[in-house]
C-alpha cells in the first residue's frame, strides 16, 4: 500500500497495491500543479480522508487541495461511470520518495491530442530532480 499526505497532514490517500505507471500530464492545470497522478476509483484502490477543498475544472473533473497548506491531493470526476464507480488519481509527490521511486512515468498529451505517449524509460525517480 502506498501513503500519500499534504504537507500538513490534515489530508491524506493510501493506494492499495502498485499503480501501473504515474502520469504525466501536459494540460493547463497538470503543468502547473506539477503532479504525478496515478488513477483507480473511489473507494476501491484509492481511498481519501481529511477535508478539502475543490477546484472544478469545465465539466468532467475536480482538483481537492488541503485548505490548510495548498497541497494539491487527487482529482476526481464529476460523473460516475455505468457501474456506478467515480474515477479518482491521486498526486504521488505526495508519497514517500522511496514509495513510489521505481513506478514508471507515463505521458499523457493534454495540452494538444488529448492522447498518451509512447513511455521513455524513466520512472518517478528521474522527477524528483
Amino acid at each position: 500500500m502506498i501513503k500519500g499526505t499534504c504537507l500538513c497532514g490534515a489530508v491524506h490517500w493510501t493506494f492499495a497495491g502498485e499503480p501501473d505507471g504515474a502520469t504525466a500530464c501536459n494540460c493547463t492545470a497538470c503543468r502547473r500543479y506539477g503532479v504525478l497522478w496515478a488513477y483507480d476509483y473511489e473507494n476501491e484502490a484509492i481511498h481519501v480522508s481529511g477535508k478539502t477543498r475543490a477546484y472544478v475544472r469545465g465539466k468532467a473533473l475536480d482538483f481537492h487541495f488541503c485548505p490548510e497548506c495548498g497541497c494539491i491531493a487527487f482529482w476526481r470526476s464529476l460523473q460516475v461511470d455505468e457501474q456506478g464507480r467515480r474515477r479518482i488519481a491521486v498526486n504521488l509527490r505526495l508519497a514517500e520518495p522511496e514509495a513510489v521511486a521505481r513506478i514508471p512515468i507515463d505521458h499523457f498529451d493534454g495540452l494538444d491530442t488529448f492522447e498518451d505517449l509512447p513511455r521513455d524509460g524513466k520512472c518517478v525517480a528521474d522527477y524528483w530532480f
